[in-house]
């Protein structure tokens, strides 16, 4: 047979490689030329820009689906997102059962539920995502509330100077300094894709840093704590940059996403 069967990988963090996904069966089985040729176009797309990624991505569309298998998990700049789990497998929280708990360095330490987040000032954002090894999703709508009006309820001490964030999943933390937490595109959002963010993208809530690489957009957001300083995160603790701005860390010169 040439066809390309049985587990595609499956990325931990923002596309890095492990665990696996194995392809619906609804999936159009991929002959070996064409995933060979296509492999190699995503792979020259990392190179050479946007223009050939966007064709790689239009290539793809009749051989993956939209949620981010099939095919173009294997491929950066596919335009569209790749499913990863640090844990090999995804905390599955329902919307009315969701608590984020805010604590730490705070006066007024508390536990939200997904509709008190939905009665927060909602901000909608439309921003590439960028993953730190290579692929990008231009475009993609957002929705959620501001982390900085979240942090403002819970009322940070002057000792604060980082937020640390925890997953449901137990293993997955990130951290960001507190002047990055009160930026206008740092989301706590409940929303992306035109519709509620879905278990494999990190909902019912995630977070999303929008002008850093997407390892620091942690899913399946359950704390936010105020800490006088951060311990590095999961994938800071794997080698990557805390300070991970699009384009200008990681060793990477992606176009930055404004």
């Amino acid at each position: 047979m040439n066809d390309v069967t049985g587990p595609v990988p499956r990325s931990d963090g923002e596309g890095r490689p492990g665990g696996l996904l194995v392809p619906a069966e609804h999936r159009s089985p991929v002959g070996r030329r064409l995933f060979l040729g296509i492999l190699g176009a995503g792979a020259v797309g990392t190179i050479f820009g946007q223009p050939l990624q966007t064709w790689v991505g239009s290539a793809l569309s009749t051989v993956a689906d939209p949620s981010g298998g099939g095919l173009a998990a294997l491929l950066p700049g596919a335009d569209r997102f790749r499913l990863y789990t640090v844990t090999g497998g995804f905390p599955e929280v329902a919307r009315d059962r969701y608590r984020l708990r805010v604590g730490g360095l705070v006066a007024r330490p508390l536990t939200l539920s997904y509709g008190d987040l939905l009665r927060l000032p909602r901000t909608q954002l439309t921003r590439d995502f960028q993953c730190v090894t290579g692929w990008r999703v231009p475009g993609v709508h957002w929705a959620g509330a501001l982390l900085r009006d979240v942090l403002a309820l819970a009322q940070p001490t002057s000792a604060a100077r980082a937020v640390e964030f925890g997953s449901y999943d137990g293993v997955y933390t990130e951290s960001l300094t507190l002047a990055e937490a009160y930026r206008s595109d740092v989301l706590v959002a409940y929303e992306m894709l035109g519709g509620p963010v879905s278990t494999a993208h990190g909902g019912p809530v995630r977070l999303y840093v929008a002008p850093m690489y997407g390892y620091k957009s942690a899913k399946w957001l359950s704390s936010i704590t105020l800490v006088e300083r951060a311990t590095p995160g999961f994938w800071e603790q794997q080698g990557y940059d805390v300070q991970a701005w699009v384009g200008s860390s990681n060793g990477r010169h992606d176009t930055p996403v404004p």
